[in-house]
């Protein structure tokens, strides 16, 4: 599943190319995702102007004039791309929002991902309530997120990908993040020490920032617009590498699970 890196760098790319562009029409082909796209919704923002381009967490909204919006989630297979209105398409390509000079193209073979439309504040709606601090932003991981790590009884790794702790934090930069801060991810978060809490907030941002520069990390689906994988699996030290030495300390690197996702983490460099 594409994570914060990947669909930031998405949103990067498609932003020049969206910003202030209006809105032709919005084919739908297969309105049966995730959640089912409303059938009203073409009819809604047909017209409307695309004023920016914004992430929360894993999702994009594309702010329309107006206060309309549309929320856009990738799922674990999708891929967003830039096409010629109308061109030829494959049987797993769901949706296009038409331009005048251009359109943005929805291809998910595992259909998890999902359109959705509303207007006003789209931060209340219930996918995005609940979701914790933006790790991007310059005042992430202060002491005010630390107590709140340390007032959790959950292993560290559940609580970085649940969302509500910190927002688009997924599997593989979980598991880096920790190895980072040298913190074993079935280890609570209220036994996690402020100091040690709060190098771990900066090693989830540097983290980020390190996947951002390289346009995230591919492991079968995700692509740039523009067809390229991300660059940043060779840098990973931990995740995947499950039998493999440790490059910090030559240790085998363990594979486990924790809330059903599968956790890899060094056991001499990890405590």
């Amino acid at each position: 599943m594409p994570e914060l890196p990947e669909v930031e760098t998405i949103r990067r790319a498609l932003e020049p190319h969206l910003v202030g562009h209006r809105i032709c029409s919005l084919a739908v082909w297969q309105p049966r995702l995730r959640y089912p796209v409303p059938p009203d919704l073409a009819g809604s923002v047909s017209g409307l102007h695309i004023t920016a381009l914004a992430r929360r967490a894993k999702y994009l909204i594309f702010h329309l004039e107006g206060g309309t919006w549309l929320l856009v989630h990738l799922g674990m297979s999708g891929r967003l791309s830039l096409v010629e209105p109308g061109s030829g398409r494959t049987l797993h390509d769901h949706w296009e929002i038409r331009l005048s000079h251009q359109a943005v193209r929805l291809h998910d073979p595992r259909r998890f991902g999902f359109l959705l439309g509303g207007h006003g504040p789209p931060g209340l709606h219930p996918l995005l309530a609940d979701l914790g601090p933006e790790p991007l932003e310059p005042d992430f991981g202060g002491p005010e997120w630390a107590q709140a790590l340390r007032a959790r009884a959950a292993p560290v790794k559940s609580l970085l990908i649940d969302g509500r702790l910190v927002a688009g934090v997924g599997n593989i930069y979980a598991s880096e993040a920790l190895f980072r801060a040298g913190i074993n991810p079935r280890r609570p978060g209220r036994r996690i020490g402020t100091a040690r809490a709060l190098i771990l907030g900066t090693a989830i941002r540097t983290v980020l920032e390190e996947a951002l520069a390289e346009g995230g990390s591919t492991l079968r689906d995700y692509r740039h617009i523009n067809g390229d994988p991300g660059g940043f699996r060779v840098h990973w030290q931990v995740y995947g590498r499950a039998g493999e030495a440790c490059r910090a300390c030559g240790e085998t690197i363990r594979r486990i699970r924790i809330g059903q996702r599968s956790t890899f983490f060094c056991p001499c460099c990890q405590r």
